[in-house]
């Protein structure tokens, strides 16, 4: 237990190090709770939507399921507490330096990297779950394809907002299934 619960919480400290949060997390989260066999790609879907529509954070939503459903209410502390000692860390360390480095060249153009790979990695995140909800072992599933563009298109020409949305997509998947 104590093996699993020290892999829990350095699986989602990597999580947390490497990704950056929100839906960027969710193809290293992928990667880690499917290379420990902890849940399935399915599962893994699954508790991304709810973490979504949960309050809080998606990685500190998506750690306290995994390590509950892992190793009970030890493994979600572990986890949590994992995802979230780098963005504790980083922070300590940027409130440190925040203002040595305000309007500094050299900061600048590092943000400036850093937000195409963002954008790269939001992709990802797109093909990802693309893979796993449109396409199955029992082929395309357009009905799903249709809800997902129907949201999009009112998301865009509407700007309607993200419970609007999951309400939507819900009443959608309810008529068409």
């Amino acid at each position: 237990m104590r093996m699993l619960l020290l892999r829990l919480f350095l699986s989602f400290m990597k999580i947390g190090f490497f990704s950056f949060g929100g839906l960027t997390m969710i193809p290293v989260i992928n990667d880690e709770v499917l290379a420990y066999g902890w849940m399935t790609a399915d599962e893994v879907m699954d508790i991304v939507a709810v973490a979504e529509m949960t309050p809080g954070s998606l990685g500190i939503n998506c750690a306290t399921f995994v390590g509950l459903r892992t190793a009970g209410v030890l493994g979600a502390i572990f986890a949590s507490v994992g995802v979230m000692t780098p963005s504790l860390t980083l922070c300590m360390l940027a409130a440190h330096f925040i203002l040595k480095l305000k309007g500094n060249q050299v900061m600048e153009h590092a943000m400036n990297g850093v937000r195409p790979v963002s954008m790269g990695m939001l992709l990802a995140v797109a093909v990802t779950l693309s893979q796993t909800t449109f396409f199955t072992g029992a082929g395309v599933q357009w009905n799903l394809i249709f809800i997902a563009a129907v949201c999009g298109i009112l998301m865009f020409k509407t700007k309607i907002t993200i419970p609007q949305t999951i309400l939507l997509a819900a009443v959608l998947g309810l008529i068409i299934g």
